[in-house]
């Protein structure tokens, strides 16, 4: 059989049609809603596989974000690879009300994971879909409305979720979801708190941001949601004893605590769950991006209470991908994996070799201002001077175009106001050499963009 090709196409070795890279770039002008403010990597990804992604011209690039810190075994992790295969050729997707085998094995097989009062379980897609659905629950069970969040939060782009999400700019979009307050996210490293000694005062903080809240509120405080570590806000680690102080302001409120472990679930810091690390257990969590290892399954979990308290008020968040068995599935393999691999002692291990390469960066680069994190979910903040800590945006724009130049995806938070802050968690089945190499390219990057600030 010939091939009949126009003259916009070329032939790929394979045989088939495809566009020649000016064509793909133009005709992605032509076709694409451009969503970021730091438009697309100039880059056509043809394959990934482990730690790496491979251009169309075989150029080979290490993945420290786990593609959108989502590629938590790496990409086309064997295991999930064959779970994919075989659940896509027996049992995809399903009327919502449906059941399947996977299903409850996966909301059992979470469960197990967790503190027993979180045994209940909802399988759905995104983390922003997980987040809705938890402050919907939260509202319903509370018969409250106000939710508090962060300054520097980051829990969706929908509805109630984009609502509770500071981050992000919200100009230009006309009002949001009522009831929205915030406090001053715990920043050991920025904080304006400080004791007579410098140190940063966390619970001054913390009961100034709650006066706050008390004085805004109209008496209907729902629940608070947090990230045990903030990512997108600028790897922000709250400080020891924090967590356990706010879960004390919201049960004295009568809300709900909800954590959202989205970018740091599943081993990624070294234990199975951030909150693990602070001893608090939330009332509501909300699990996303590393439940399905680059595939698109989120969960929310709650007690037993909260399920039926919500299902007897007739609770409803039917989506056209609730309970799909394939997702399910993944997860299954996914948890089984981490817990066979001991995934959480491999975070440590790795993350302390990465942290110890950081920290000799910054040994060596005076516009390195801070490094914080935990496990495999580290953040590296730029500054123009260590001093005055005034952010270096424009340098960080620089340092991570210098280092996809060398061979090395990082940083995909770059917004203004974060662009000084890398953030860097690759896959946790990234090898010392893997490590190694990034830290090396971080390194030269570096010395790169200060020779041409």
């Amino acid at each position: 059989m010939t091939t009949v090709l126009d003259e916009r196409h070329t032939e790929s070795p394979a045989g088939s049609s495809r566009q020649s890279t000016d064509e793909f770039w133009s005709s992605a002008r032509r076709h694409l809603i451009r969503y970021g403010p730091a438009g697309f990597i100039p880059a056509i990804i043809e394959r990934a596989e482990g730690c790496r992604l491979y251009d169309e011209n075989g150029r080979e690039i290490l993945d420290f974000t786990s593609g959108q810190m989502s590629s938590l075994l790496g990409h086309s992790y064997p295991a999930v690879v064959d779970t994919v295969s075989n659940s896509i050729a027996t049992l995809d997707h399903l009327f919502s009300g449906m059941l399947s085998r996977p299903v409850v094995d996966l909301a059992e097989a979470i469960s197990g994971t967790l503190p027993e009062q979180l045994s209940k379980v909802m399988i759905l897609s995104t983390g922003g879909e997980s987040n809705e659905a938890a402050l919907k629950m939260a509202k319903l069970y509370t018969q409250k409305f106000e939710i508090v969040s962060f300054d520097q939060s980051y829990h969706g782009s929908t509805h109630a979720a984009g609502a509770a999400t500071y981050s992000l700019s919200r100009a230009g979009y006309g009002p949001l979801a009522p009831g929205n307050l915030i406090i001053p996210t715990p920043n050991p490293y920025r904080s304006v708190f400080r004791d007579s000694e410098g140190n940063h005062d966390w619970q001054a903080e913390l009961d100034y941001g709650f006066a706050m809240v008390d004085r805004q509120s109209v008496g209907s405080l729902a629940a608070f949601i947090a990230e045990p570590i903030l990512g997108t806000g600028g790897l922000i680690v709250p400080p020891e004893g924090y967590f356990a102080a706010l879960r004390e302001k919201c049960d004295e409120r009568g809300m709900l605590l909800i954590v959202d472990e989205a970018q740091t679930g599943l081993c990624r810091t070294g234990d199975w769950y951030a909150f693990q690390h602070q001893g608090v257990v939330p009332d509501i969590l909300t699990l996303s991006k590393t439940l399905g290892a680059g595939l698109p399954v989120s969960a929310v979990v709650t007690s037993e209470e909260i399920e039926a308290v919500c299902s007897a008020r007739r609770f409803m968040f039917t989506t056209t991908h609730v309970s799909d068995p394939l997702a399910a599935a993944v997860g299954v393999t996914v948890i089984r994996t981490l817990q066979e691999q001991k995934f959480d002692a491999v975070a440590r291990r790795l993350g302390a070799r990465l942290r110890e390469g950081l920290t000799d960066l910054e040994s060596r680069h005076d516009r390195i201002g801070n490094v914080r994190g935990r496990g495999l979910f580290q953040g590296v903040e730029l500054v123009l001077d260590r001093d005055t800590k005034e952010p270096a945006d424009d340098f960080g724009t620089a340092v991570t175009a210098a280092c996809f130049e060398l061979g090395l995806h990082l940083n995909i938070a770059q917004m203004p106001g974060v662009n000084s802050i890398l953030r860097i968690a690759p896959p946790l089945t990234i090898t010392e050499a893997e490590l190694d190499r990034g830290l090396a390219i971080l390194d030269e990057a570096l010395t790169t963009a200060r020779k041409r600030a």
